[in-house]
């Protein structure tokens, strides 16, 4: 067992990109494949295996099931109480973002449990939000020491033991959280510091629900909703600033915030951009956003064209402690795929002193 983990520690993968065989195209050797089971606790490269674990070929399966694989040809799939685990070379104190490829095989409500202890989250993946396989989600946590061990677990009991939640890519991005400035008090109001994008994949980041600031793979921002919020960059999205922004993906049950440090009774101005990410989420929008006890309801009319606009309030800070938080007030789907979830976006936060 100690020389199986030295090794894996001398394997130094390459940040920000896909863990050591990240995406299971190095499979198991076909004497430790039972079907599609997998023999053997270290019969995959790279990995360690708990419990029943499949290899799985994307495409048709028997019994009429369909495996879209959105990276590469090979997955994952984790049986009743399986996991699969990896042990890397971290900083400590460091804050990392994983990016990963999930999905559920069933029409049950499955869970994805992530964990790099004593950090854990359960990612429910009962929601689709795209309806070619393809939802890629992010999860962070912060090292605390010089290894990590990466740990993905099925935490469920499915009463179809067939069932399970299917890994197709796994990667990793040291981040570096930007602070706040006198300019600008919100800290990564322009979202450029995020997770890693997955090569080839055209669907943007989920950041999952409940992310605390601390560990949220999108630093300074806390994801506090039920559902999830997408991470969209500039070379699959149409984005009116720079390289990045957040998508408001699942209507009031997807909402980002953020903390700031307030002067109690001081004048704020609130600016933001929003508009639509050129992705076929047409129609009549609407972002409401909040700060202290000012509220701003902000429409937008979407013609996919990529168009945006830029709006601005002022606030008067209750406390040393204030929240800004932004929701979309509607659900939409893609015009051209009715099983995808789409938005407004959100870029360019900015809370400065009113003057």
């Amino acid at each position: 067992m100690r020389s199986h983990l030295a090794l894996q520690l001398k394997r130094k993968a390459k940040w920000p990109g896909l863990l050591p065989n990240g995406n299971f195209e190095e499979g198991p050797s076909p004497t430790n494949l039972k079907k599609t089971v997998i023999k053997g606790q270290h019969s995959l490269p790279k990995w360690e295996l708990n419990g029943l674990v499949e290899y799985i070929h994307g495409g048709p399966q028997e019994g009429g099931m369909f495996f879209a694989v959105a990276h590469g040809v090979h997955a994952i799939r984790l049986g009743n109480e399986a996991s699969i685990s990896q042990t890397i070379q971290v900083k400590p104190g460091s804050l990392y973002s994983l990016t990963f490829g999930a999905s559920r095989t069933c029409a049950q409500d499955e869970v994805l449990r992530v964990s790099v202890p004593p950090f854990s989250g359960d990612l429910p993946l009962q929601t689709l939000y795209s309806s070619n396989g393809g939802d890629n989600y992010a999860w962070g946590f912060r090292a605390t020491s010089k290894i990590a061990k990466v740990i993905f677990h099925n935490p469920g009991d499915q009463e179809d033991p067939a069932c399970g939640p299917l890994l197709d890519a796994v990667a990793i991005k040291e981040l570096f959280p930007p602070r706040a400035t006198r300019a600008n008090l919100v800290k990564n109001g322009g979202f450029e510091e995020g997770p890693h994008l997955l090569k080839n994949s055209s669907n943007g980041v989920l950041l999952p629900p409940r992310q605390e600031d601390l560990t949220s793979p999108l630093p300074g921002w806390i994801i506090e909703s039920l559902k999830a919020v997408k991470y969209i960059d500039s070379k699959h999205f149409s984005v009116p600033s720079e390289l990045a922004a957040v998508e408001l993906v699942a209507g009031r049950e997807s909402a980002i915030a953020q903390i700031l440090r307030t002067i109690p009774n001081k004048m704020y101005n609130l600016m933001f951009t929003i508009g639509d990410a050129k992705n076929g989420c047409h129609g009549s929008m609407m972002v409401e956003a909040f700060a202290a006890k000012a509220t701003k309801k902000v429409p937008f009319t979407s013609t996919g064209k990529g168009e945006f606009k830029i709006v601005s309030f002022k606030f008067q800070a209750i406390e040393a402690r204030t929240r800004i938080t932004f929701y979309s007030s509607f659900y939409h789907t893609r015009v051209d795929d009715f099983g995808s979830l789409c938005g407004p976006i959100l870029d360019q936060v900015i809370v400065s002193p009113a003057h």
